[in-house]
């Protein structure tokens, strides 16, 4: 009971870490915090989801049942949390199980993407528990790069396969 408690604490903490790590710039426009590799101000260029941010660097939006992830990162997005807690909410409700498949893109060895993937799917996990939803009716599975949703080498089809599907 007590192990459970305190993991519940230090889980509601890190939420309450990342949430306040979001900051609003001087223009309006939201900016991240240091630790994601895709840094920077969108340049308002949207095409499908696909944000191509002032850097360069390529981010697709969370929605459905899929939640995207920056580069080498397994931290829970600020455009994912109204998706994810749709999610709790529904999930609570009916009681119904799901399993959280992680993904990774291309780069990196085998290995790593599969620890990666599974990461991802256990954030997206822990997030859903801090909102109520029962742990036991949560599965995680990781296939890393063996399941990509798109084939090509650039950094969009890249960035649409590091992803964490809810079924």
């Amino acid at each position: 009971m007590r192990a459970t408690t305190l993991k519940l604490a230090l889980a509601l903490f890190a939420l309450v870490l990342v949430a306040g790590c979001s900051s609003t710039s001087t223009d309006g426009k939201s900016t991240t915090d240091s630790t994601t590799k895709t840094t920077g101000v969108d340049d308002g260029t949207v095409n499908g989801g696909v944000v191509t941010q002032a850097d360069g660097s390529v981010k697709v939006l969370s929605a459905g049942n899929i939640i995207y992830f920056d580069f080498d990162q397994d931290t829970i997005r600020s455009d994912a949390r109204d998706v994810l807690m749709t999610h709790a909410a529904s999930l609570t409700k009916s009681g119904a199980s799901a399993v959280l498949e992680g993904h990774a893109d291309e780069r990196g060895t085998r290995e790593y993407n599969m620890a990666l993937g599974e990461r991802r799917a256990k954030a997206v996990r822990d997030f859903l528990v801090v909102q109520g939803v029962d742990r036991a009716k949560l599965e995680v599975v990781s296939y890393g790069e063996e399941r990509p949703a798109d084939t090509g080498t650039d950094e969009t089809a890249m960035a649409k396969n590091r992803r964490v599907i809810i079924k």
